[in-house]
């Protein structure tokens, strides 16, 4: 590691927040100081409508080491968070959303945990501020996605959250990871090497809402899935395979009934049959589509995100 390189990097994606910039960095400041003069803050600025990049330069003006990188479009956070990690220089690298629902104050546990020679230090979430609805459908997530991919040595409905810590070796191993559908824990779990977690209470924003409605929820749910296992394939395979076996015996059983009390009506029976098993198939087929459709993307070899503007950047 060269020594020009900073001690510690903390890495933030920034969305539609124009109204919490000013107080992320003041608080990342604060306790970063308390660790460390030799660090760096990277502002990744995701496209937003808002002045939310206005709200980045003024803070970079004030401190050169606090870095802007304004994307050319709204690409998604874990697309931000992948160009902060890319242009970062520390020996330890703290990804924390902006919306201050994590604290700055966990950075020095995290860094702990890391010089406990961890590469990897995750965060869980021991309470959630979020609605009742929301809550129960991201433990469900959580569980089914984590017994999908075979994150075993992780817990079954423990909600993880993007404040997390990686060494300089896990943030280079991130950097050549190519695939173009990503989830940043996802791809974090995927990369193996030492990791813990810390439990970390989830505070309530600083300010506004959640620009994740549950539409866009489910839909990052899906692709995280898609991306990471083929298993939903696999099932769709032994369910097809499954109602072949109980339509072969509702075959036998309409022939020995035909038999023994001669032929016998029930078209309503039939119709919900045929309406259940193309549902299925269609279902099935639309799984596929999904995987067809990843595919084709990954394909294109399209870069993950593109840069319109940094500032203080070497």
């Amino acid at each position: 590691m060269a020594e020009s390189n900073p001690y510690l990097s903390v890495v933030s994606p920034v969305f539609l927040a124009e109204g919490i910039v000013d107080e992320l960095v003041k608080r990342i400041t604060e306790e970063v100081s308390k660790i460390t003069q030799d660090y760096e803050i990277l502002l990744v600025e995701d496209g937003s409508s808002d002045k939310s990049w206005k709200k980045i330069e003024d803070n970079c003006k004030t401190d050169k080491r606090i870095k802007g990188i304004k994307l050319s479009r709204n690409f998604g956070q874990h697309y931000a968070i992948t160009a902060g990690l890319k242009e970062s220089r520390g020996d330890y690298v703290v990804v924390m959303d902006c919306d201050l629902q994590d604290n700055p104050k966990y950075i020095h546990k995290l860094l702990g945990k890391a010089k406990d020679g961890n590469d990897i230090v995750l965060t869980i979430h021991k309470n959630r501020e979020h609605g009742k609805i929301k809550n129960i459908f991201s433990k469900i997530f959580h569980r089914v996605f984590n017994w999908l991919v075979g994150n075993k040595n992780l817990r079954g409905g423990a909600q993880y959250g993007a404040l997390s810590l990686l060494t300089r070796k896990v943030v280079q191993a991130f950097s050549e990871f190519n695939d173009y559908h990503r989830h940043y824990l996802s791809v974090i779990r995927w990369l193996g090497f030492s990791k813990t977690e810390i439990t970390v209470d989830h505070e309530e924003r600083f300010i506004g809402k959640s620009s994740y409605s549950f539409k866009k929820l489910i839909i990052l749910a899906l692709d995280g899935i898609v991306s990471q296992t083929g298993k939903l394939l696999r099932y769709s395979i032994y369910i097809g395979f499954s109602f072949a076996i109980i339509g072969l015996f509702a075959i036998i059983y309409i022939v020995l009934v035909y038999f023994y009390r001669g032929f016998q009506s029930g078209w309503a029976s039939m119709v919900v049959l045929i309406i259940f098993s193309t549902g299925l198939i269609l279902m099935s087929l639309g799984i596929v589509g999904i995987y067809i459709e990843k595919i084709f993307e990954q394909t294109k070899d399209r870069p993950l995100y593109l840069i319109d503007e940094t500032i203080n950047l070497n």
